[in-house]
């Protein structure tokens, strides 16, 4: 494996660094109370003594609360990132500082750098790994196949991690089991919907100084990302069109009232266009062609391949950065097409991104604590152990109680009230005989 550094050792000011990252990191976690409450827990119980838990996520303020609650019950923790410009320089140096945990994340990395860094938390031989995008699990796979035997499990944040994931275990090739933590309701219905919704046009916003009222913003895929998306842009008094490729989500949107068309006929109308599909190729040459002088090209989905880049950048006569995470491409008839934060994720990759918001987070965060604390002590490697049971190599949802356990920590911090079935009403559910 390579011999990569820790961030404390790649930046100049680190006391500087460390003082900032706190500032930022304190700043979230008093808004996260349920990493709160499980650090709570945690603390006392210490149930990840002797556990190396590597990571691959976006390493800001509100991922490194989730990193020293994991490092706090007992863990050994290497992290980087998974995304080359998501990384804040200062929270990274802040978590490096902790004893039980050593950062590898930059930003601003080139392609080699960044699997660098992701080998460096790899030499550290974890037992669980927490991935956001799968470019971990991949690596070890693919690199490192004899550390499997001693990975218990995995959880992975992100809609595209999953898919990649699903893709691997339906080959046969993944070889320790994953929770696929984003496809449980306190993942998808508030992290989905209301973070990708409402930092993705924020962010945007903050980064042109341009408004979304009587914008026609296209926004491409109607999953729950693209539901988010297209719902905060309505209610910032833009159109809203949505381009699909799957008929009952089309539909939906149809059903939901706004605009339904292809990507061929939507190039010609946008404003604003915003990906969130998790796939590639999603907007290309020939709707470049189409596009009117100054749209805005964005993407919220995962990887910088769904806006074509290179078919872009073979078009243009000419290219500037118009504004500071705005790159405009000036096509040969004069038209200008800009992108927004190089194609990568804008709420994690503009200079100003913040990510989604603290709290939504912190429910993401609460259920990826817990699919730890489960695959230690039923997700044992050992065929022999006495405790729980052995998850098989493979995807697996969260367990239905560890996302209620989450939804409950936030009701009560937040004060939310709410009812229990009765017995008869719970006998009433769970039987066949009642008819008319």
């Amino acid at each position: 494996m390579v011999d990569y550094p820790a961030i404390s050792e790649q930046l100049d000011d680190i006391e500087s660094a460390r003082e900032d990252g706190h500032r930022k990191i304190d700043w979230a976690r008093e808004h996260m109370p349920i990493l709160t409450a499980l650090q709570a827990e945690f603390d006392a119980e210490k149930p990840f003594e002797g556990q190396r838990i590597g990571m691959a996520m976006h390493v800001e303020a509100k991922t490194a609360v989730l990193v020293e609650t994991l490092a706090e019950a007992g863990a050994d923790v290497a992290v980087t990132g998974c995304n080359p410009l998501s990384t804040h320089d200062d929270v990274s140096a802040a978590l490096d500082e902790h004893p039980k945990i050593t950062s590898y994340a930059k930003r601003g990395v080139d392609d080699e750098e960044y699997y660098e860094a992701i080998e460096a938390v790899i030499a550290h031989e974890p037992t669980v790994t927490v991935d956001d995008g799968m470019d971990l699990v991949a690596a070890i796979h693919e690199d490192y196949p004899e550390l499997i035997d001693s990975i218990i499990g995995g959880c992975e944040e992100t809609t595209t991690g999953v898919h990649r994931l699903r893709a691997m275990d339906d080959d046969g090739a993944l070889e320790y089991p994953v929770f696929a933590v984003n496809d449980t309701p306190m993942k998808r219905l508030f992290d989905n919907v209301h973070g990708t919704g409402e930092s993705s046009l924020a962010n945007i916003a903050m980064t042109t100084n341009l408004s979304w009222a009587g914008k026609d913003v296209v926004v491409a895929g109607y999953g729950y990302c693209g539901k988010g998306v297209a719902k905060k842009a309505a209610g910032q008094n833009a159109n809203v069109i949505v381009t699909e490729v799957e008929p009952r989500r089309a539909l939906e949107a149809h059903m939901e009232g706004y605009d339904v068309m292809p990507m061929d006929e939507a190039a010609a109308v946008g404003d604003v266009f915003l990906t969130t599909t998790g796939n590639r190729d999603v907007i290309t040459a020939d709707h470049f062609e189409q596009m009117n002088d100054g749209v805005l090209l964005a993407n919220a989905g995962h990887f910088d391949i769904e806006i074509n880049l290179d078919e872009l950048a073979e078009m243009a006569v000419d290219e500037r950065e118009a504004r500071e995470g705005v790159r405009e491409y000036e096509l040969q008839d004069g038209r200008r097409l800009n992108v927004l934060a190089e194609g990568r994720l804008v709420n994690l990759a503009s200079p100003i991104a913040l990510g989604h918001p603290v709290e939504v987070m912190d429910q993401s965060f609460g259920v990826q604590a817990v699919c730890v604390r489960e695959l230690v002590e039923n997700g044992a490697s050992d065929s022999s152990s006495e405790e729980g049971d052995q998850y098989e190599a493979g995807v697996h949802e969260v367990p239905d109680d560890l996302d209620r356990e989450i939804a409950e920590i936030k009701l009560d911090a937040e004060g939310v009230a709410y009812d229990d079935l009765s017995d008869e009403q719970e006998e009433y559910m769970g039987s066949w005989q009642h008819g008319t």
